[in-house]
Parts: C-alpha cells; sequence; structure tokens
C-alpha cells in the first residue's frame, strides 16, 4: 500500500490547473498589449500621413490658384480664402507634428500668406511682377524642406529596399553525400 493520502492527487492537480490558468492568463495578457501597441503605432503613422499629406494638397492648391491668378492678370484671391482652405488642416498638422515638421510646415504658411495678402514691397529697381513670381518661386524650396521633415519623422526612404538575398537551395543528399575525391591525409599533404 502506498503513503501517499488519498487527496494528495486531486491537490496536485488542482496546483498544477490553477498554474495553468495563470500561465495562460499572463500570456495571453501579454499578447494582448503587444497587439495594443501595435495598433497605436499603426494609428500614430496614419494619423500623421494623413494630416501632413491633406496640407500639402492645401498648399499646392493654393499655390497653383495663386499662379493662375497672376497668369491671367487677375487680382490673386483674398487671404480668408486661403486661410480657410488651409486652416483645418493646418491646425491638425499642428497638434499631431514634432517640433520640426510644425515649423517647416508654418514656413510655408507663412510665405503663401504674404503672397495672398497685399502685394509685397519689391525693392528698389525690381519690378513688382518680378518679386511676386520670385516669390512663388520660393513656395517650393520651402516646401521640399517640409517634405524632408514630414520623411524623417515618419521614416520614409527614397529609396526601395534591397530585395532579401535568398542563399542556394540546399537538398539532403548535399548533407549526406560525401565527397566522391578521396581525401588527403594530413601527413603526406
Amino acid at each position: 500500500m502506498s503513503e501517499i493520502p488519498w487527496w494528495a492527487l486531486p491537490l496536485v492537480a488542482v496546483v498544477f490547473a490553477l498554474a495553468g490558468a495563470g500561465v495562460t492568463l499572463l500570456v495571453s495578457a501579454r499578447d494582448e498589449y503587444a497587439r495594443s501597441r501595435a495598433k497605436r503605432t499603426k494609428r500614430w503613422y496614419a494619423e500623421r500621413k494623413e494630416a501632413y499629406i491633406a496640407l500639402m494638397t492645401e498648399f499646392e492648391r493654393a499655390t497653383y490658384r495663386l499662379r493662375a491668378a497672376y497668369d491671367s492678370g487677375q487680382p490673386p484671391p483674398g487671404p480668408f480664402t486661403y486661410v480657410d482652405s488651409v486652416g483645418p488642416a493646418l491646425m491638425q498638422v499642428r497638434l499631431l507634428a514634432s517640433g520640426q515638421v510644425r515649423s517647416a510646415a508654418l514656413a510655408v504658411h507663412l510665405l503663401i500668406e504674404k503672397l495672398y495678402g497685399e502685394r509685397p514691397t519689391p525693392p528698389l529697381g525690381v519690378d513688382p511682377e518680378k518679386s511676386v513670381r520670385e516669390m512663388l518661386g520660393h513656395v517650393p524650396l520651402v516646401m521640399q524642406q517640409f517634405e524632408a521633415a514630414v520623411r524623417e519623422e515618419l521614416g520614409i526612404e527614397a529609396t526601395p529596399p534591397l530585395p532579401p538575398v535568398e542563399p542556394p537551395s540546399r537538398g539532403l543528399r548535399s548533407y549526406i553525400r560525401r565527397d566522391a575525391t578521396p581525401a588527403e591525409s594530413r601527413v603526406t599533404g
């Protein structure tokens, strides 16, 4: 006869069942945390990307409106037209962006806002039409700095990643088969 009490076997089973349930709970909580963190990261990138694209689009539209107005000889639209169209996208970027991106976006905004406002006074001896055209020519340059800041923040690279290197496939025979040439002795060299 065994000297193990009758209640020992059920007690061991209950202890191991509780330990298994505890481990399962911990593993599922860790997986849920990792999953929610991945979702937050994905959402972070998506929110910023959408905001930056919307603002870049509004900047391009505003610049096009100015160019079209100056090409046709008409006065540019009023500054409130520009602020009303760019305002929501700019506010979203100001709330979401890092300092570098926010500064670059505001630089583009201020340059375009000057062009929509009163006609800037050109330096002495410069044709007023040429001065405005020069300022319009600066918009893509300042916009390029904004794009570079966005690329840096989001980790967007201009070059595609290298294709993965596939190792040569080796079948099972290559591991089993020995060289057909006789091996030289270490002594004879």
